[in-house]
């Protein structure tokens, strides 16, 4: 059974209507649109200054945070690519667990405020964030490199990965994705019973946010979709999922398929949580983050 403070935070996200910014095709639309009068800001919070060295390069358009530990030599390295169902900007939420890898798995973690669809789409996404990850393997040193996505953002990091693989034979340390959004025709015959539990995701909403980030690629292609695509080759997995979330189709699917293609999977699916919820402040979600940890950590000692 989840947590009663899980069970209370998942009513408060149906009450105040989370799922209402993805509940129709519409809704992404009328949430593009204000973002473009509007651009959300992606900067990280000022508090994170005082535990950490923040800088910030560009890659393309792309701004990029590099975030150290203060006064020590990281141990580790991490790209972490943030959700948002390819047009939402960088969170809170996301920056806390940049935190929380920065300050207790002492890790550099370089985080990517990547173009937003409309104007980001995948064939000019990927490619980009390919090339991110593959130097920061390059440049690693003695340390290992953990590649780690949330909801689209795991989508667009296992896509990045099974592009390098095809393109030089490299793969990080471990790949890690958070609530996997790895399907963006939202097909799965089994998402309309789960659909009607999920506090926070619609299909309709995502199908059009999905359309927005393929641009002239196919839905079905899998640098949009890479559960469309192959798996033996790549880093051991991790993969958190919640049972009330659409997306937990996408993350059994993966499983279940890269296991038959011989990649090393580690899965935990907890049952009644929502999407996202390793990043939530509830004991299931402090339990993942202390598993992430724990991952990012080993990572350093291979």
């Amino acid at each position: 059974m989840p947590s009663l403070r899980s069970r209370a935070l998942s009513v408060a996200m149906a009450v105040v209507g989370r799922r209402r910014r993805s509940a129709s095709a519409e809704a992404v639309r009328d949430r593009v649109a204000s973002a473009a009068r509007r651009p959300a800001s992606h900067l990280p919070p000022r508090r994170l200054g005082r535990v950490a060295d923040i800088s910030r390069t560009f890659v393309g358009a792309w701004p990029v945070y590099d975030v150290s530990p203060l006064g020590v030599e990281p141990s580790v390295q991490v790209l972490y690519v943030h959700g948002g169902d390819y047009v939402g900007e960088l969170e809170r939420r996301d920056w806390e667990l940049v935190r929380t890898l920065v300050t207790r798995a002492r890790a550099r973690v370089v985080v990517p405020a990547y173009v937003l669809a409309p104007r980001g789409t995948a064939d000019r996404t990927v490619p980009v964030a390919t090339d991110l990850l593959s130097g920061l393997i390059a440049g690693g040193g003695d340390g290992g490199t953990v590649l780690i996505g949330d909801s689209a953002g795991a989508g667009l990091a296992l896509a990045a990965a099974q592009r390098l693989r095809d393109r030089d034979g490299e793969q990080p340390s471990r790949i890690v994705l958070l609530s996997p959004w790895l399907d963006v025709t939202m097909s799965h015959p089994d998402q309309a019973v789960i659909e009607a539990a999920d506090p926070v995701l619609s299909r309709a909403g995502l199908m059009e946010a999905g359309r927005l980030y393929a641009g002239t690629l196919a839905v079905e292609d899998p640098l949009v979709s890479p559960l469309r695509g192959t798996f033996g080759g790549l880093a051991p997995l991790t993969v958190f999922s919640g049972t009330r979330d659409v997306l937990a189709t996408d993350s059994r699917e993966l499983v279940r398929r890269a296991r038959a293609e011989g990649v090393v999977v580690e899965f935990h699916e907890a049952a009644g949580l929502p999407h996202g919820y390793p990043l939530l402040p509830v004991p299931e979600g402090r339990a993942a983050r202390d598993r992430i940890v724990e991952l990012v950590r080993s990572a350093a000692d291979l």
